[in-house]
Parts: C-alpha cells; sequence; structure tokens
C-alpha cells in the first residue's frame, strides 16, 4: 500500500538531517529514505541551474525507490528547484524549505532580524517572495557564514574555527540590535548551542525543521499516506560521497544510525547505486 512507503529526503549533505531529525520525533512510525548529495556538497556557491539539475535527478532517483512525498530538506535546493519539481512531478507531494522570515518578523521587538543562508538562497526567487510578503517595518541582516557548512559536514560543530565563522556572522548584527536569528540552511540548527553561546539568551534562533516536519505529516494525512504502523519506521541512508563519512555523522546529528549505502552521478546525469 501507498501508506506505507517511505518519505524521501535529500539535501547536499548532512543538513538535511536536522529535518530527518524532526520527521523522526513527531512520526517516528514513517519509513524514510535520506540522500545526501555529498559528492557535490556544498550547493550554496554554485549556480542555481545546476543545482535545479541535481535536485531532478535526485528526486527521480528517490521515486524509484519507492518514496511517496519528497521532503527537500536545503534551502538552496528548495530555492533553485521546488517550484521546478512540482511542475515536473505534478503528481508527488513536494515539502521544501522556506527561510523563516514570517515568525522572526511577527515576534521581533526591535525590528532587526539576522538572517544566515547560502548564497544561493539568498539569490532565489523564494527568498525575495518571503521578504516582500512578511518583512515590512522589518530589517534584515544577511550573512552567508562563507565555510560553515563545510565545518558542520567534517562534524566540527565546536572548533575555534566554527566559533570564528559564526563570530563574524552574528557579532556585527548583534551591535546593530538584531534580537532573532532566522537559519536559512538546514546544516545550520547543528551549531544552535554554539549560536546561542555567541548571541546570549535575550536572541531567539529559529529552527524552521519542526514546521516542515508538521506540514509533511499535514500532506500525509490528508491524501491518505500516513502508515498505518505505530513501530519504529525503518531508516534507509544513501550519499554520493564517502558512506563511511555519512556514517560516522549520524549517531551525533541524528542520534540513530543505519546502513548507507553509496550511489553515484553517471556522465548522462543520472544517479545509480554502487554495488557493495
Amino acid at each position: 500500500m501507498s501508506s506505507e512507503r517511505p518519505i524521501g529526503v535529500f539535501d547536499s549533505g548532512v543538513g538535511g538531517l536536522s529535518v530527518l531529525r524532526a520527521i523522526r520525533a513527531q512520526m517516528p512510525h514513517e519509513a524514510v529514505i535520506y540522500f545526501a548529495d555529498q559528492g557535490h556538497v556544498p550547493y550554496g556557491p554554485r549556480p542555481l541551474e545546476e543545482v535545479r539539475v541535481f535536485a531532478e535527478a535526485i528526486t527521480r532517483f528517490l521515486l524509484d525507490q519507492g518514496a511517496k512525498l519528497i521532503v527537500v530538506a536545503c534551502n538552496t535546493a528548495s530555492a533553485a528547484a521546488l517550484h521546478h519539481l512540482r511542475q515536473t512531478f505534478p503528481e508527488v507531494p513536494f515539502v521544501g524549505m522556506e527561510p523563516a522570515v514570517k515568525p522572526a518578523a511577527e515576534t521581533t521587538h526591535t525590528g532587526v532580524v539576522g538572517v544566515l543562508a547560502t548564497p544561493a538562497t539568498f539569490q532565489g526567487a523564494l527568498y525575495a517572495s518571503v521578504v516582500e510578503r512578511f518583512a515590512h517595518g522589518v530589517r534584515l541582516l544577511p550573512h552567508t557564514c562563507p565555510g560553515l557548512v563545510g565545518q558542520i559536514e567534517r562534524g566540527e560543530l565546536d572548533s575555534p574555527q566554527t566559533r570564528a565563522i559564526l563570530e563574524d556572522a552574528l557579532l556585527p548584527m548583534l551591535a546593530q540590535g538584531i534580537d532573532t536569528i532566522v537559519l536559512g540552511c538546514t546544516h545550520y540548527p547543528f551549531v544552535i548551542p554554539l549560536i546561542e553561546q555567541i548571541a546570549g539568551p535575550s536572541v531567539r534562533v529559529i529552527d524552521p525543521a519542526p514546521a516542515v516536519a508538521r506540514r509533511t505529516g499535514y500532506l500525509l494525512e490528508t491524501s491518505g499516506k500516513r502508515a498505518a504502523g505505530a513501530g519504529g519506521g525503518s531508516l534507509r541512508f544513501y550519499t554520493s560521497g564517502e558512506t563511511a563519512a555519512l556514517a560516522r555523522l549520524l549517531p551525533p546529528l541524528l542520534g540513530e544510525t543505519g546502513e548507507v549505502r553509496q550511489v553515484r552521478w553517471t556522465a548522462e546525469g543520472r544517479l545509480e547505486l554502487v554495488e557493495p
């Protein structure tokens, strides 16, 4: 039955595990397949068209593995490809990432909000649309945090270099009076403890992952695709990078583990499983 098929989740790397973590917390009975395109990480500096091509091929791969719904757990891929994916696969439910400007604008007291995201996210029409719709009367301070995704991919969540990257982004924002920080990259929730150390207790940090998980559950419920079982759903992981690198980060980032299989990009731009 379609309801017992897995949810498909993908990101350029381990960032989407922050979304998967929220999905597991809210819907532990759902089976999930997760794809990390670590052969191409990071997506942020890449042209939007290139990311769009990656996202379409990954979606086809996840659908071939039986996915009933696709979560684009990557802000850059959502900015570059979400509209295209919905047009290309009209029968497939998609959930994407949207920078949480709306809740930030609704709750800020100082009217100054910091936004941490990748260059591609800031360049995309999705971010521009969110700002136009929801940021009236609010001053947004953007920063791309160069190198931060790479630090998180290496599991360096609280190293001196990671702190230096965040301080470079946050200290000028704090000097301008921010009281809210929007995390516009799914990698960044893994350094929330460090962000909170730097920003202090008076600054709110918005992690969009729980809201994305709720949206996923809503779409499954309304489409009749919610899994009926009460037990723990299975987890499968795929990467276009090194399997050992992804497997090493699953326990500290996700709190769970599972089999990790390698997938390679073909010369034609498709994905195929590498036989063990």
